[in-house]
C-alpha cells in the first residue's frame, strides 16, 4: 500500500527530515511520484529504512551501510558481507583502545587534583593549556566514522562523528 513520506518515518520510527536526507545520500532511493508531484513510498521502503535504523545501531557508518545494502541485492555471498562485519568490528575494536587510554588519562588528571586548590593551579587545566600528549592518535575508524544522527536533534548528519 502506497505511503507518504510521513507515514514512511512514522512506520520506521524516524523524522521526516531523516528520510529526505537518506535520499539525498542515496541510501534511499528516489521514489516514484503521482501526478501530483507527491512522494510514494512502498512498504519495501520502510523495510530498507529499518534497515539502515537497525544496521546504525550496530554503528557502521552510512557508506558501509550503503555497501551492505548493494551486497544484499547483488547475489554476493556472505563471506563478503562477513569481512564487512569483521572490519568494522576492528574499528570497534579501535575505537574502544583509544576510549580505554583516554579513560586511563582522565583517571591521572582526576587523580592529581585531589585537593581543592585554586583553577590558577589546577593539574587539570594545567594539562589541557600545555601537555600534547593527553588522547590516543585517532584510530582509522575514528576518522572514517560518519554521519549517523537525526538532523532534527541536537547531533546532525553533517556533524555527528561517532556514536
Amino acid at each position: 500500500m502506497p505511503m507518504t513520506r510521513s507515514e514512511l518515518a512514522r512506520r520506521a520510527g524516524v523524522n521526516p527530515s531523516t528520510v529526505r536526507y537518506y535520499e539525498r545520500v542515496g541510501v534511499l532511493p528516489e521514489p516514484p511520484r503521482t501526478a501530483a508531484g507527491y512522494r510514494i513510498y512502498t512498504e519495501e521502503d520502510a523495510e530498507r529504512l529499518r534497515f539502515v535504523q537497525r544496521a546504525q545501531t550496530l554503528g557502521f557508518t552510512l557508506a558501509e551501510i550503503s555497501d551492505l545494502l548493494t551486497l544484499s541485492v547483488s547475489g554476493a555471498d556472505c563471506e563478503a558481507v562477513r569481512a564487512r562485519a569483521e572490519a568494522h568490528r576492528a574499528d570497534v575494536e579501535a575505537r574502544l583502545r583509544d576510549l580505554e587510554r583516554v579513560r586511563s588519562v582522565l583517571d591521572d588528571l582526576i587523580a592529581a587534583c585531589s585537593d581543592r586548590r585554586s583553577t590558577a593551579v589546577c593539574p587539570i587545566l594545567d594539562a589541557l593549556r600545555h601537555s600534547g600528549d593527553l588522547a590516543p592518535a585517532p584510530s582509522r575508524a575514528s576518522s572514517a566514522h560518519e554521519s549517523t544522527g537525526d538532523p532534527s536533534g541536537p547531533s546532525s548528519h553533517e556533524d555527528h562523528e561517532t556514536r
